[in-house]
């Protein structure tokens, strides 16, 4: 863009930087600037001004600002006002001199209306202050009222530089002092000023752009039509035509040059300094608008000294900013006339384009992978193949949004370009298979080649809005599997098959795999319609295909299941409406060879799945479906029957006997979760062999685990015959009966030698015990209380002992490798949590007693990681089934703890232990959990503190002995509570460890450490978690600039005073204006001499207000009185909200460092009076 002019040089020196005037001044000087350049404009003689006049004008006006003066800023701003205006030259042209003196004259007309300079400074000063205090202004207010005022007030500026573009822009007069008032106001210490100035600057840029734009096209115009006029023969040419485009010509040359200069004005004045602003809102207008203009006015925008900026900001912090830098480039790189003038700048910032695909904004991500898209379709070459490595990986990210533009980015990269050489032009291409084929073998080659995810299901959703239709050609998928001189692989073919009922899946539900996250809600009319005639088609298709796709790859397991899966997503009505009967009579064959052949739970649960599909009665082929099951049962049973005799009667079984016996049993079981097989009576037969199983142990474990499951799911099965009729007393009794013998034999299985027997009746038995639950009589079924089962408390000790056995395992035990051993252990992991679920299951419905919950609780900190989430929401549900006894059971936690480790290590040297360190971390957790709800749970923390302090002097050392008493250390465990107690709790919970400590009377001279630490907790020091007794929270003390910190310097030395013990302590300076909690100003030094004189003796006497001493003990342990405000008892508040972690107790210990002081209270003997006031607890209880 060209340098200003000598017609622009006034914006230059308005907007200078290096002006040594204020921001505010200079904005409310523009605006005065404006009235007096209107008086003194009418004057035909301008008074002169020279440099030192102005060098004394400055120093004026800087010294009416530090003053303060209304008269002495409205003489500076007068005076520059005359300095301007003789510094105008005047038009030559005679012509345009009535227009300017009458709008002289009508200014002049107006200026004896407006207000006086000292109203208007009062007015921006008010308005300053409002500002400062609210920090709310119309561009930051929410609603749709104000989004469209925002909206009506960018369209005011636009509008307004249109409607003046022809007459009022070029005159000098209006933009010059607009500029200079936004100029001054975006340099302004406050935020609305700022944020409001910037904004109509930058629109106001983005108006001026426009009008610079049409110039630029009417001097090209005025240009072609002078050079027509000038190449005319000597008879044709019109000098007086030439004349007046030559006029015309320098007119729009001025009109050019007074346009770039207030550009010029704009952009060094504002952009230059707000782009980089503290305000993230206004770093966001900047960038956003220079990339339209950009756009709009490339020729003078479109170079690397404006490019810079958005590459700089590239690197900003806030969310919005990045966005806006990649949407303003996206404008660019999309415009292939612009990329060209690009190449600089893509080879300087592309390392950081590319880096933000792994932005921790997903949709700063997707703007990113967006822009490289465009990136790769425009400008060949410029991305490597390792900076296109690093964007592949995210194709399988957990974001939809993300993943979706990664594979768009995907298939223009790698699939379009190969498909479109190899494609055949014109009506063969859309008949030639050959292109689609072709998607497909790339496809493949790059999830296996790739080997960055096991699952094809999420790739296919990430190509599915690009590259849909070609994953919808289920002809060429087919066509591909069903081929038999086909050059694919084994891990192909699977591959293959997986993206085929993955592209399936995607067409006939249109949901995302799981895992994935989508914003969407729903679909819409048009794609519920794709999606049913997609439905259809599909199914079509593969009714035909899918037996002979089952027939070839029926001896493969990994390729059996996923195929048998297809029918889910099928539209069965088609196998009637079509006429397709045959079609399922194949089917039905291969099903059961399939059944019958492989002994996976994957496969087998998917045939039963299967069938259980096409078994809905309201099939009209239902009859064939139903008898090819009875037929496949009927196998299945007589193979079973004739196994079992073999195996009681004889007493050894081969490999091969014992392998046929367990894949029946499996295939039985899969079968009988899906479908009733009551009336083949399995009960009975899996009984007799489970109770051979636990008597004499002969039966292999491969054998008892199906059988167990059989048993459970006969019980169930009968269950539901009884709950939906009405059934006899002889059945329930013998449901009943049939419940409890299968009950016993899982409790006996819990001593088993092998571990998945054990994992799986505890499993089967803790679902059994939670449907046979009191639970069951809910809801109208009084009718089945007879089938309730409470189990007894030998089975609830062995329930408890299985979990500390097999869930609470040391990490250490665990196995540790790479690859296949890492899977197995996450696979134990999970195994390991569903066995926790249960149990915890258990003891909120009320099976188990509340109190086993203490044996989970303990672990909570030791096993965070794993079992963190299941643990903490059992604790959360049972504290809203019984909060006074959640409270107990977390104390009862604490208390194993502590005497399994007292137990250990000995009472000596407890409480620099580890173990003992990670019990008060399990402590501060505990704590924590009781959430924000401070009066709420006052009554229970106060309960816990109390049986805490029992339980730690409750056994006392032998009479004579030194020794303090074993479980004093736990004091240490209790002061974690400390911060949920309220003043009055903590003064009565002193007395009473006073009356406990009274009874120990062979204490020691000096004071015990637990003691100590535990008395510390209840000083009113400790104050990290209490509230404010005015109900709302405790003033922040505002910061003060300037000769403040000469007073801040002076509290910091009477600070170090008071901390010599012979000092006496001295008045600190007040930072705050404003008196806290309505306190006189006496009241708040003497609280703040308390505050420091107890640091000053920690161990000690405390003084607080009055000096006062009280004896604790007869080691003459020293407790502070904790003065509290008045009515404190009257007005407990609720805790700010805080949330279960340590970082955020810390935050609160920092800031209650911060409140201490504020909230006590002048008079020592108010807080005596409100100690008691809305406490339930009675003194004489203690």
């Amino acid at each position: 863009m060209p340098t200003l002019r000598s017609s622009s040089s006034r914006y230059q020196s308005s907007s200078s930087p290096s002006s040594a005037s204020s921001p505010l001044r200079r904005a409310v000087a523009a605006g005065r600037r404006s009235v007096s350049a209107a008086s003194s404009s009418s004057m035909s003689v301008a008074m002169p001004c020279d440099d030192g006049d102005s060098k004394r004008t400055s120093e004026g006006d800087s010294e009416s600002l530090s003053a303060g003066e209304g008269s002495d800023f409205e003489d500076s701003l007068r005076r520059n006002g005359k300095k301007r205006a003789a510094k105008r030259p005047l038009k030559p042209t005679p012509a345009k001199l009535p227009k300017k003196r009458s709008r002289t004259v009508r200014a002049h007309g107006q200026k004896e209306s407006e207000p006086p300079a000292s109203d208007l400074f009062d007015a921006v000063k008010g308005a300053k202050s409002d500002m400062q205090d609210s920090g709310d202004y119309p561009l930051t207010a929410s609603g749709p009222s104000w989004k469209k005022f925002q909206g009506s007030f960018c369209e005011f500026v636009r509008t307004l530089v249109y409607q003046c573009q022809y007459s009022l822009l070029y005159d000098g007069f209006p933009m010059d002092n607009l500029i200079s008032l936004l100029t001054g106001l975006s340099d302004s210490q406050v935020r609305a000023f700022r944020h409001t100035s910037t904004l109509a600057a930058m629109k106001l840029m983005t108006s001026l752009v426009r009008v610079a734009l049409q110039l630029s096209l009417h001097k090209d115009n005025n240009q072609r039509q002078y050079e027509a006029e000038r190449n005319k023969g000597p008879g044709q040419r019109a000098p007086e035509r030439l004349e007046s485009l030559l006029e015309k010509r320098r007119e729009l040359q001025e009109h050019q040059e007074e346009i770039e200069g207030m550009m010029n004005a704009l952009f060094r004045g504002v952009f230059v300094h707000r782009y980089r602003d503290v305000l993230p809102e206004i770093r966001a207008i900047c960038i956003e608008e220079i990339g339209s203009w950009m756009q709009s006015y490339s020729t003078s925008f479109l170079t690397d000294s404006y490019l810079k900026y958005i590459g700089w900001t590239l690197h900003d912090k806030h969310r919005d900013v990045r966005l806006k830098c990649l949407k303003a480039l996206k404008g660019l790189y999309g415009n292939q006339d612009l990329t060209a003038r690009l190449e600089l700048f893509t080879s300087r910032f592309k390392d950081r384009m590319v880096s933000m695909v792994m932005d921790r904004e997903y949709d700063v991500a997707v703007e990113a992978v967006r822009l490289l898209i465009l990136i790769l379709k425009s400008m060949d070459g410029v991305l490597t193949d390792a900076d296109c490595e690093s964007i592949y990986p995210v194709v399988y990210a957990s974001n939809r949004a993300l993943a979706s533009a990664a594979g768009e980015f995907l298939y223009w990269k790698l699939f379009y370009p190969e498909c479109e050489t190899r494609a055949l032009g014109g009506r063969e291409r859309r008949r030639s298979p050959r292109p689609r084929r072709t998607f497909f073998y790339l496809l493949l080659s790059f999830f296996v080649e790739s080997e960055l995810h096991d699952h094809a299901a999420y790739l296919v959703d990430s190509l599915w809005d690009c590259a849909g239709p070609l994953l919808k050609d289920w002809e060429s998928l087919t066509s591909l599997l069903l081929e038999k001189d086909q050059n694919l692989g084994d891990v192909q073919e699977s591959t293959l098959i997986e993206i085929l009922v993955s592209s399936v899946r995607q067409a006939s539900e249109g949901h995302p795999p799981v895992g994935r996250v989508t914003g969407r809600k729903g679909l819409t009319p048009k794609e519920r319609k794709i999606q049913a005639d997609d439905k259809v088609k599909l199914t079509e298709h593969l009714i035909p295909l899918l037996p002979q796709l089952l027939a070839k790859f029926s001896a493969d397991a990994e390729k059996v299941a996923p195929l048998l899966q297809l029918l889910n997503y099928f539209d069965l009505n088609i196998y009637c409406t079509r006429r397709l009967e045959k079609h399922l009579e194949l089917l039905l064959q291969q099903l059961q060879e399939v059944v019958v052949k492989h002994a996976e739970p994957a496969v087998l649960e998917a045939g039963a799945h299967a069938l259980y599909l096409l078994c809905n009665p309201e099939f009209t082929f239902f009859t064939r479906v139903d008898f090819a099951r009875s037929q496949l049962v009927d196998l299945l049973t007589d193979r079973f029957q004739q196994e079992l005799e073999e195996l009681l009667q004889s007493s050894f079984l081969d490999e091969d006997e014992v392998y046929s016996l367990a894949a029946t049993l499996k295939r039985l079981s899969a079968f009988y979760n899906a479908h009733d097989l009551t009336r083949w009576e399995l009960y009975e037969p899996c009984y007799q062999l489970l109770r051979k199983a636990v008597d004499t142990g002969e039966v292999p474990h491969q054998v008892t685990l199906p059988a167990l499951t059989l048993v459970y799911f006969s019980i169930l099965w009968t269950l539901t015959h009884i709950s939906g009729s009405d059934a006899s007393q002889k059945q329930l009794l013998d449901l009943k009966g049939r419940m409890v013998a299968f009950c016993e034999l899982c409790q006996s299985c819990l001593s088993d030698v092998d571990s998945e027997i054990q994992e799986q009746a505890f499993v089967l038995l803790s679902d059994l015990l939670l449907i046979f639950s009191p639970q069951m009589t809910v809801g109208g079924r009084e009718f089945l209380r007879p089938l309730v089962f409470i189990p007894e408390a030998t089975l609830q000790s062995e329930l408890a002992s299985f979990l500390m056995d097999h869930v609470f395992i040391q990490p250490g035990e665990l196995s540790s490798g790479h690859s296949q051993e890492d899977r197995l252990q996450i696979e134990q992991l999970h195994q390991r949590r569903r066995l926790l679920a249960g149990f915890c299951k258990l003891l909120l419905y009320g099976v188990l007693e509340m109190d086993a919950a203490s044996d989970v609780f303990k672990h909570y900190n030791k096993f965070y990681n794993d079992y963190g989430d299941i643990i903490k929401e059992t604790l959360t549900r049972a504290r809203q089934i019984d909060r006074s006894h959640c409270s107990r059971i977390l104390l009862l936690s604490l208390k194993q703890l502590y005497t399994e480790l007292l137990q250990e290590q000995g009472p000596q040297g407890l409480s620099e232990l580890p173990a003992f360190i990670e019990m008060r971390d399990l402590a501060r957790r505990f704590a924590l959990s009781f959430g924000p709800q401070q009066l709420q749970n006052r009554d229970l923390v106060v309960m816990l503190h109390k049986e805490g302090i029992k339980f730690s002097l409750s056994e006392l050392p032998p009479a004579g002995s030194s020794s303090q008493p074993p479980n004093l250390a736990f004091l240490e465990l209790l002061s974690e509570f400390s911060p949920r107690l309220f003043h009055q709790d903590k003064q009565l919970l002193l007395s009473y460890l006073e009356k406990c400590l009274q009874r120990a009377s062979q204490a020691p001279g000096h004071p015990w450490g637990p003691v100590t630490t535990y008395c510390h907790s209840l000083s009113p020091g400790e104050n990290t978690a209490e509230v404010s007794p005015q109900r709302y929270p405790r003033s922040k003390k505002r910061r003060v600039e300037g000769p403040s910190r000469q007073h801040r310097e002076d509290v910091s030395a009477s600070q170090e005073e008071s901390l010599q013990p012979n000092s006496i302590p001295a008045t600190p300076a007040l930072t705050s204006t404003a008196v806290k909690s309505g306190q006189p100003l006496g009241a708040s030094e003497e609280m703040e001499e308390g505050s420091s004189s107890e640091l000053a003796f920690p161990q000690g006497l405390y003084i607080l207000g009055n000096p006062r001493s009280r004896s604790l003990s007869p080691q003459h342990f020293q407790t502070p009185l904790n003065p509290s405000g008045p009515g404190l008892g009257k007005q407990l508040t609720r805790l700010s909200l805080m949330e279960e972690d340590e970082e955020e107790l810390e935050v609160q210990n920092d800031s209650s460092e911060d409140w201490q002081g504020s909230g006590k209270s002048s008079s020592s003997s108010e807080h005596r009076l409100d100690l008691l006031d809305s406490t339930e607890l009675n003194m004489e209880d203690f």
